[in-house]
């Protein structure tokens, strides 16, 4: 029964650093968008200069 007076502050303090680093992520626009790597990876380059003479 004693652990419980350590773990719970522990898992209380690990929770709030979780949703400080999720609220950040927010902030900082890390979820802005979604689909457009995703899309980018599926793009033919074939548009570009190529290099030879």
């Amino acid at each position: 029964m004693d652990i419980l007076y350590l773990l719970i502050p522990i898992s209380l303090i690990l929770i709030s650093v979780i949703i400080l680093i999720f609220l950040w992520a927010i902030r900082s626009g890390q979820f802005d968008d979604l689909e457009g790597p995703a899309h980018k990876v599926l793009m033919d380059d074939d548009d570009l200069p190529s290099s030879k003479n």
